[in-house]
């Protein structure tokens, strides 16, 4: 084989094999990117809910307890209207 080609041959070869290694280095990249990309899309949307049961819900907890209920914040029922009647009837 004449030695130019052989030269020119051995060329093409250390290129094709340089493009290869930084072809496998990009989808190497590419892969770990939407990797990352999929991660960072799961934590902003878990977030907010891991979030509300840790700090929000305690406190809609303790706004919304039975006590809340007995400070006024409750509506009459019938008999507590029909004792109200009653007792403006009877003038006590």
């Amino acid at each position: 084989m004449d030695p130019e080609i052989k030269r020119q041959l051995e060329e093409i070869h250390a290129l094709v094999k340089d493009n290869h290694d930084m072809l496998r280095a990009l989808r190497r990249h590419q892969w770990w990117s939407f990797i990352m990309t999929v991660m960072f899309w799961i934590i902003v949307t878990v977030a907010p809910f891991y979030l509300y049961q840790q700090y929000v819900q305690p406190l809609v907890e303790k706004l919304s307890a039975p006590e809340a209920a007995t400070n006024g914040f409750q509506l009459p029922t019938s008999v507590d209207v029909q004792k109200l009647i009653n007792s403006l009837k009877g003038g006590q």
